[in-house]
């Protein structure tokens, strides 16, 4: 359960004013907020985080305990990396209505976004990984949505950037502190 609710709300944080997001309320805006729009968005969240924790479970299925740990400490300063990354987006010109181009860019944004690897990481440290990515499907569901409510207008106003700096820096702290514990502590 512990996995579970710390991806929820670690996903929904990390994905504030992400690149995802910001495409998927530029799309709203554009068209016309089209409730197919919001079920990619939601089917393109799930599937991120559902391979996401797979592939954290089998690397840290494969690793002993300390090496699996440090894989965390990784998985989470990539994680920080891709926070601290400025997001700057385009404005759309002429935006496509092809839900399964939207769907595929929607999910490789998503694939290696800093959510994701958080879920990755929690998927690697929990005893039940399957909890990791089904919070984490529904903490991107959950952002992706309010993404999609607001549109780029709404999400124009929050300040996204300094939020994005704070959480950088306690992945930062995390990934430091999880990756000593790992070096230190004894067998």
């Amino acid at each position: 359960m512990d996995g579970f609710l710390l991806s929820l709300l670690l996903v929904f944080a990390l994905a504030l004013g992400g690149r995802d997001q910001w495409l998927v309320a530029q799309l709203a805006d554009a068209l016309e907020r089209s409730a197919p729009l919001l079920v990619i968005g939601i089917v393109s969240s799930t599937i991120s985080a559902a391979v996401m924790a797979w592939v954290g479970a089998e690397f840290a299925a494969l690793l002993p305990r300390r090496a699996a740990q440090m894989l965390v400490a990784a998985a989470l300063g990539l994680a920080a990396l891709e926070l601290a990354w400025p997001v700057r987006m385009k404005a759309l010109q002429e935006p496509t209505r092809s839900l399964g181009a939207i769907a595929i860019v929607l999910l490789a944004r998503q694939i290696g976004d800093a959510a994701r690897f958080v879920v990755f990481a929690l998927a690697a440290w929990a005893h039940m990984p399957a909890t990791a990515g089904l919070g984490g499907a529904l903490g991107g569901a959950a952002a992706v949505a309010l993404g999609w409510a607001l549109g780029a207008a709404g999400l124009a106003r929050w300040p996204l950037r300094p939020l994005r700096l704070v959480l950088a820096a306690g992945m930062v702290a995390a990934a430091l502190l999880i990756g000593l514990n790992a070096r230190f502590t004894p067998l």
